[in-house]
């Protein structure tokens, strides 16, 4: 593991970004934040700590989605990943610097949001780590997908319209803004091909804001790992 690029990667990729287009944070954070306004307004209140709640998860997804652009303008567009390909920088390498990029630019909005839920009286010590083992498998499995797309598209112009549909599906579709309840229970395994609905539902149990779903943790880890399989097999490291 080349550990010097994958934490200076994180530095220039996650914290510069930060500072250098903090509106791109913003961007992300405004479809989130809209929605907990309009469940807010909505429910009277009622389902505002599930908004908050659920609203981190969404966050965390699309900005993992996104990477899905990024990593196709790089490879497509300025080439920059064909310089890593004769270099000591692995495909293993290559991936984890973008998931940890994603991480450190996630954590402004993950602060934001424990602020919210401390307002809320939403975090507890053991309910926060539940959440932040939560977040890793998300961004890990996330960022996954968003390689095994941009390894499959050819031209530049369809991954703006591809992730932004799926930013759409996995963040609105699934139990994130509303108890998990609601969902018929065949239809909730269905929707839990995307990982922000086992995380959803994981970090409602977790709490106390709905029953418990164990069998989501793992539902959740197994496609953690097997959605880094084949990204890891559909990357285009070299190009055919």
């Amino acid at each position: 593991m080349n550990l010097k690029f994958i934490l200076t990667m994180a530095w220039y990729y996650g914290v510069k970004t930060i500072v250098r287009g903090p509106s791109y944070l913003f961007a992300s954070l405004a479809t989130p934040l809209t929605l907990l306004f309009l469940v807010f307004v909505l429910s009277h209140g009622a389902l505002v700590k599930f908004a908050i709640v659920g609203g981190l998860i969404a966050f965390v997804g699309s900005v993992g989605l996104s990477g899905a652009g990024d990593s196709a303008f790089f490879r497509l567009q300025l080439r920059i990943q064909d310089l890593y390909v004769p270099s000591r920088v692995s495909p293993f390498d290559y991936m984890a610097a973008f998931t940890m990029s994603y991480l450190v630019f996630s954590v402004p909005g993950i602060v934001l949001y424990i602020y919210l839920g401390s307002v809320y009286h939403l975090f507890t010590v053991y309910d926060s780590l539940v959440m932040i083992l939560i977040m890793v498998l998300l961004i890990i499995s996330t960022t996954s997908i968003s390689f095994i797309i941009s390894g499959s598209i050819k031209h530049l112009r369809n991954i703006w319209g591809i992730t932004g549909i799926l930013t759409i599906i996995t963040s609105i579709l699934p139990p994130t803004f509303y108890p998990y309840s609601y969902v018929p229970r065949v239809f909730l395994y269905l929707i839990a091909l995307s990982p922000t609905t086992p995380a959803a539902v994981l970090a409602q149990g977790a709490f106390g804001l709905s029953p418990e779903l164990n069998i989501m943790l793992y539902v959740l880890i197994i496609e953690t790992a097997v959605y880094a399989i084949l990204a890891r097999i559909l990357v285009r490291w070299r190009e055919n």
